[in-house]
């Protein structure tokens, strides 16, 4: 990067060191350091600023809802490069698994106010795009906004042979049949709650960064959890200590990690094919 146009450009002032850091598989990351605090800095290249607009709408939906998340502090364009410039949270070493279930659970009680599951912003998946437009219920959203173009990439990558596609649409008929008996409230979600985008403040406190924000069924983000770890037992028991899940919620929150797991083959190919076919099968015989 141009260090000096960095400097020249972002509302900061006094810039003592701009130095790269890890920022996930999609951006270019920093952190910048100034005379009185340091800021982190994601970078796009060559993409507009509207890149970042969900992301920041999620973000100031989680600071709205008082859950701990980066502060949005500018964002624009350099030499066509797109960038969002956050507050720093300075990590911990620990933290507790309780307070984080009990986070989760407060974003999770904030509805969205037209009372519909979506957003008004779609998701941007670096390789692939979901829409969110506003749906009265939620299986139609997950079905048909999620579900089913997974699929068609799923069939243009040839990522599934015949049988596997035959299995996949037996399970899809079954997620739509159970989400048609579920009574799905539009909680604020996460959007990507996977182990990699929460932290521990140097205070313990949990804090949630990297959203893929929409308003959806609550199960939808704890699915997330189950598929990469990082979560124990006292994050699900405070989680539903502080907002109980309903019957059936097991076998439903394996749709989700299907979910997940069918994002990761169509982005990183046959080495999740496995994991797609364990899923289904767990799906099928725990219904």
């Amino acid at each position: 990067m141009n260090e000096q146009q960095w400097r020249e450009v972002l509302p900061l002032e006094d810039i003592t060191t701009i130095q790269p850091v890890s920022g996930g598989d999609v951006n270019q990351a920093y952190k910048i350091e100034t005379k009185d605090q340091p800021y982190f800095l994601l970078v796009q290249p060559g993409r507009s600023q509207e890149f970042y607009a969900a992301e920041m709408a999620g973000l100031q939906a989680f600071e709205a809802a008082g859950v701990t998340a980066p502060r949005v502090i500018a964002n624009g364009e350099v030499s066509h490069d797109a960038y969002l410039l956050l507050s720093y949270l300075d990590e911990g070493t620990s933290g507790s698994q309780r307070a984080l279930g009990k986070l989760v659970a407060k974003l999770h009680h904030t509805e969205s106010e037209n009372g519909q599951f979506g957003f008004h912003l779609p998701y941007e998946g670096g390789d692939h795009r979901f829409e969110n437009t506003w749906a009265d219920d939620w299986r139609t959203l997950f079905m048909q906004q999620r579900l089913m173009p997974l699929r068609d990439m799923i069939v243009e990558r040839q990522l599934l042979s015949e049988e596997g596609l035959a299995l996949l649409d037996k399970v899809y008929d079954l997620i739509d049949t159970t989400l048609q008996k579920h009574q799905s409230r539009p909680s604020l979600l996460h959007g990507d709650l996977w182990v990699g985008n929460y932290m521990f403040l140097t205070d313990g406190t949990p804090a949630l960064f990297d959203p893929a924000p929409l308003y959806g069924d609550r199960e939808f983000d704890l699915g997330a959890t189950k598929v990469f770890g990082g979560f124990t037992q006292d994050f699900y028991k405070a989680y539903d200590e502080a907002y109980p899940l309903e019957e059936g919620a097991h076998l439903r929150i394996h749709f989700y990690e299907l979910y997940l797991l069918l994002v990761h083959l169509v982005k990183f190919g046959a080495m999740y094919e496995g994991s797609v076919r364990r899923m289904m099968d767990t799906i099928l015989k725990e219904a």
